[in-house]
């Protein structure tokens, strides 16, 4: 394929697409459009959601002058160049592009000689991988955007086949010194804006700066300088996928965001969610209310407005001891060495019991006595579970003494278990008369 039939082939399709979007955006019903404008999308829902594979075709303008460092040549020279991309969005801010520049690029010296040579003339073919960074599509002024600018940077291989003028009027390889074909690196950066002519079809207008990883582009040796050449083009951009979704590049994830905290149905659930919330809090205070103050739960206590400082079961009444009917229906006696009453498999001193226990810390600081503290459980679950509940209950008593003022090495600990009982277990007055702690002297 020679350069006039390439150049009429990148024109036609070009014109092709342009028509193919065309077509396209005509044939799209008013239904269809809002059913776009209203997708579903979700902020965290993947790149599925999305149309995000395009393809690109440009004409444009090659030269050789670029606004960086010393140009190779001294008069401006435009020539036709042509390109293509493929490209494949993996977010709204970055994009991947396999992208094609080709052309022909003449310098023109204007009768100044450089090196033994006065023009040039390169035919460029220039394959790349291009990173593309958007800055329009995500904006807080804008709901939705019909303009995307976005920057690039590639790198890649050009194969050029470079020439120079002898003043004769005919192009020549350098003789000797450099191959006839040239195959070196290429680093393109740019620029460039995207203007939304439907969800699927934008016009594309850009510029960029190859920059080559030698010094051979111009026909005749520039080194320490390495060559370079810009590209100016304009295109259409076509993105493929189904109607039923929207093209990534005109997608604003700020309002989506903004659509999904603002969601009827997801401020119902908030608010359902904060009503349940709600409630359990409420049935949590209500487990832990306790009118009469004796330790026992509303909902558990089977006799309600017990006297202040009374000792009582697990279900809120008054214990009666055997042995002293009359007392134990009325307050603690606050006498040192008096038993500690427990809750059912439990080591937690009551309330209660603090008054007795500051009588004992009281007579024990005083005297100077050495007490065993003995613990006692009643005979529910396993004797091994009974006998080390009997000796968390000692030590709980002996830590309430020594944080008292009681030296530790005055208190010793013994465990007894269900043994020894001082009430009958099969009856629960018995049960709660057996979980217990005794002063030995």
């Amino acid at each position: 394929m020679n350069y006039s039939t390439l150049k009429k082939t990148v024109v036609l399709s070009a014109v092709s697409l342009m028509a193919f979007g065309a077509a396209k955006a005509q044939t799209t019903d008013t239904t269809k459009m809002m059913s776009s404008e209203t997708s579903s999308a979700k902020v965290f829902g993947g790149l599925g959601q999305y149309n995000h594979v395009s393809l690109g075709v440009n004409v444009g303008m090659l030269n050789s002058q670029t606004p960086f460092g010393v140009n190779p040549n001294t008069h401006f020279v435009p020539n036709l160049g042509y390109g293509a991309s493929l490209r494949d969005a993996f977010s709204h801010f970055f994009s991947l592009s396999l992208d094609y520049i080709g052309g022909t690029i003449k310098g023109d010296n204007n009768g100044d000689v450089k090196d033994g040579g006065l023009d040039f003339k390169t035919k460029t073919n220039a394959i790349s991988i291009t990173g593309l960074l958007d800055f329009g599509s995500v904006t807080f002024l804008h709901r939705q955007n019909a303009v995307d600018f976005y920057g690039s940077l590639g790198y890649g291989l050009d194969f050029y086949t470079p020439t120079y003028d002898l003043a004769g009027g005919t192009y020549k390889a350098y003789a000797n010194t450099y191959a006839k074909h040239v195959t070196e690196a290429v680093a393109p950066v740019g620029a460039g804006v995207k203007f939304k002519l439907s969800d699927a079809l934008a016009l594309n207008v850009g510029y960029k700066v190859s920059f080559i990883g030698g010094s051979n582009f111009t026909g005749y040796h520039t080194y320490p300088q390495q060559d370079r050449y810009s590209y100016s083009y304009a295109g259409l951009e076509y993105t493929f996928g189904s109607s039923a979704k929207k093209n990534i590049d005109w997608v604003n994830p700020i309002a989506m965001m903004y659509d999904e905290l603002y969601d009827a149905a997801l401020r119902q659930e908030v608010e359902a969610l904060k009503g349940r919330v709600t409630n359990v809090e409420t049935a949590v205070a209500d487990l832990k209310k306790d009118s009469d103050g004796d330790g026992v739960a509303d909902q558990f206590d089977k006799c309600p407005n017990t006297p202040a400082g009374s000792v009582v079961d697990g279900s809120g009444c008054v214990i009666v001891f055997p042995k002293d009917t009359v007392k134990a229906a009325a307050a603690p006696v606050a006498s040192p060495y008096s038993n500690i009453q427990f809750e059912f498999d439990s080591s937690v001193l009551r309330t209660s019991s603090y008054p007795a226990l500051d009588a004992t810390s009281s007579d024990l600081r005083a005297s100077g006595k050495t007490v065993t503290v003995a613990g006692y459980a009643s005979s529910e679950g396993t004797a091994a579970h009974n006998m080390r509940l009997s000796k968390d209950r000692a030590n709980s008593v002996k830590t309430y003494l020594v944080n008292s003022g009681v030296e530790a090495k005055h208190l010793k600990i013994k465990a007894f278990g269900e043994t020894h009982p001082i009430a009958d277990n099969s009856t629960e007055e018995g049960r709660v008369a057996n979980r217990r702690v005794e002063f030995h002297q």
